[in-house]
């Protein structure tokens, strides 16, 4: 009996699996032509070409595999098991000895292949890919007067080079560096400011400024209340130069939050990428959990086009919700591991409570 089980359980780590990499194809292929169109917007910028489109779309393909995870473990597995429902499949294992919690533990088991899978791509496959991406689109754009770099990006502007640490989303920057050039190449002077805001379409406004001229072998250093950046960067070239905090590994991230937290800045926005990478194994997890409350239970559906309608209604809002949280949250000042677990909390005790009678 106990080898019969066995086989039993390699038969729905098998379906379950097979079921989440149909439904995780079918996603993969829809946003990545979403993506496409988008990159579609930037043709014939700079040297940027369809070709350079296509590598952009496929070399972000792995983040965008980690990032559908969670909702297609929930899709997939309810697909899988539907269809050994459908089949009375579930019925005849059952009748075999095989009790509901050893088929929803059979399931389960599987969900910690992909949970391993989600671990392995979000730190050591996705990151590296998706920053070549970035890095190859902005030299197609810009050519050799931006250089992209983990810690922000380099721009020529005139006779100056400019590092810029970070950007924020509407218009702002921080750790802004500018070095002016004279004639013959040598530094004349320097310049580094704490804050920017983007004004009037191009000009870069900076606050908080610390700044030194050099003069042969004099060098004097002098505060400035402000100093304007005229015809600079818009917000949209900055979106396309920025690197995006979700972009970055699991040890990146460990580092820029250290970092930013020893220099008493804003760390949130990394910290919530963090926590997200994190639970986001767990979340693939629960959401294998989930599905079992469509096959069994109180709540179980025996219609299979209404499982999987709502199935991709219940996946849909959790992606929403989760996104919308975790920006609500850096908003309010909220701390990102309370805007990241409330989402997954929720759906596993919406779980559980819906699995106390199948059990």
């Amino acid at each position: 009996m106990s080898e019969q089980l066995k086989i039993i359980d390699r038969y729905l780590g098998r379906n379950t699996l097979q079921g989440f990499l149909l439904v995780l194809s079918m996603l993969v292929v829809i946003f990545s032509f979403l993506e496409l169109l988008i990159q579609i917007n930037d043709l014939g910028k700079g040297s940027y070409r369809l070709p350079d489109a296509f590598l952009f779309v496929a070399l972000t393909i792995p983040k965008r595999v980690v990032d559908l995870m969670p909702v297609a473990a929930l899709l997939g597995s309810i697909v899988s098991l539907g269809l050994l429902a459908d089949h009375q499949e579930l019925t005849a294992m059952q009748a075999a000895g095989m009790s509901v919690q050893r088929i929803a533990f059979s399931v389960l088991g599987t969900s910690i292949v992909l949970m391993l899978t989600a671990i392995i791509l979000a730190e050591f496959v996705a990151p590296p890919l998706d920053q070549s991406a970035r890095f190859m689109r902005s030299r197609a754009i810009y050519g050799k007067a931006v250089i992209m770099q983990k810690e922000g990006f380099w721009v020529r502007h005139g006779q100056a080079f400019v590092h810029v640490g970070r950007t924020f989303g509407g218009g702002g920057a921080a750790d802004i560096e500018i070095y002016e050039l004279d004639e013959s190449g040598r530094l004349r002077r320097f310049v580094a400011a704490k804050q920017a805001s983007i004004q009037d379409g191009q000009d870069w406004l900076l606050t908080d400024i610390q700044a030194k001229m050099f003069d042969g072998e004099t060098v004097a250093v002098y505060p400035m209340d402000h100093y304007r950046l005229t015809s600079f960067l818009t917000p949209a070239q900055v979106s396309i130069l920025e690197l995006p905090p979700d972009s970055l590994s699991l040890s990146d991230l460990w580092g820029f939050i250290r970092s930013l937290n020893q220099r008493s800045e804003n760390s949130k926005a990394y910290a919530l990428a963090f926590w997200q990478k994190v639970c986001l194994p767990v979340t693939t997890g629960i959401m294998v959990l989930l599905s079992l409350t469509f096959i069994f239970g109180s709540t179980r559906i025996r219609n299979a086009s209404q499982r999987i309608f709502i199935g991709m209604l219940v996946g849909v809002v959790f992606y929403l919700t989760n996104q919308i949280v975790g920006h609500v949250g850096l908003i309010l000042d909220l701390p990102p591991l309370v805007t990241t677990l409330g989402p997954v909390s929720v759906i596993l005790l919406v779980a559980l409570r819906l699995l106390r009678k199948a059990f």
